[in-house]
């Protein structure tokens, strides 16, 4: 079997390049790779999360799941230098570019380790989990990765999603919807949908 982007190693050469890109009204440098999702830009779906996301007042770390080359968590990041953002991917040559990225864009509140969905995760309250989920791993995954968010939440913490309604948005509105008790459509364009989900209790 090939290897993917949700793959721990990566045996595709490696061909690696820098551009500049804008999230949050801020500049941004990766560097990306051959074995990583969209090295070419940030995907249309991390902007709309990142553009869109809204943190709110519960105080606590803040956790991206699947993070590949880090645009998500090193926005997020830049924006609240007073938050912790951990950072995690199955991925081991995104985990490294996404290490190398926040060297390259000055930003140290992170912490970037190996994680298979949230299996390595220590701490076990965070205030926000954001997540472009790996879609091609296939909805038994995905699931997983909105069960283990809930159980790693606060009270009052938040699940953010990025799913285009195509690849599933109902199916995972639905099961959101069994697990949390507050579950909202915040945004939605060209098929993309960003889904928070809020624990109470």
């Amino acid at each position: 079997m090939s290897e993917h982007y949700y793959s721990r190693t990566q045996n595709v050469e490696s061909d690696p390049k820098y551009w500049n890109y804008t999230l949050r009204n801020t500049s941004f440098r990766f560097k990306t790779d051959n074995g990583v999702f969209s090295k070419k830009e940030v995907d249309f779906g991390s902007k709309l999360l990142i553009e869109t996301f809204d943190m709110p007042e519960v105080p606590g770390d803040i956790l991206d799941v699947g993070c590949g080359y880090g645009p998500i968590g090193l926005s997020i990041a830049k924006q609240w230098p007073g938050r912790t953002i951990n950072m995690i991917d199955v991925n081991l040559r995104a985990l490294q570019l996404a290490k190398e990225n926040s060297e390259l864009n000055g930003i140290g509140n992170v912490v970037i380790y190996e994680s298979d969905r949230l299996s390595a995760v220590k701490e076990k309250e965070f205030a926000v989990i954001l997540t472009n989920p790996p879609i091609r791993a296939g909805k038994e995954v995905i699931f997983d990765i909105y069960e283990q968010s809930y159980h790693s939440l606060l009270p009052q913490g938040e699940l953010w999603v990025v799913i285009q309604k195509k690849q599933g948005a109902p199916s995972t509105i639905s099961k959101l919807s069994e697990l949390f008790a507050e579950v909202d459509t915040v945004e939605k364009k060209k098929g993309y949908f960003i889904i928070k989900a809020k624990k109470i209790g």
